[in-house]
């Protein structure tokens, strides 16, 4: 697995709502745009990975669900979500 659970918790520190906080959309998307990043570089030199690459498919249409939730709920909360991870819309 590409997150260890050191990463994993210096995310959800980073992103969480509350204390306690570890399924707010922007903890998700935050660990999924983790994930996406170690699959993109893993593709550089594992060209042929196909079975990755359909799982990587997989967590690009999960984020963008997510992130779709989030724009149509609070606007602001969703540019600053997108500012932060520094993704394209």
């Amino acid at each position: 697995m590409a997150l260890t659970a050191e990463d994993k918790s210096g995310i959800i520190g980073e992103y969480q709502q509350a204390k306690d906080d570890t399924g707010s959309p922007e903890v998700q998307v935050a660990l999924l745009s983790a994930r996406i990043s170690y699959l993109s570089e893993h593709f550089t030199s594992h060209k042929h990975d196909h079975h990755s690459r359909h799982g990587l498919l997989r967590l690009v249409n999960k984020r963008r669900k997510l992130l779709d939730y989030v724009k149509r709920k609070d606007q602001q909360r969703y540019q600053k979500l997108i500012s932060s991870l520094g993704l394209r819309r």
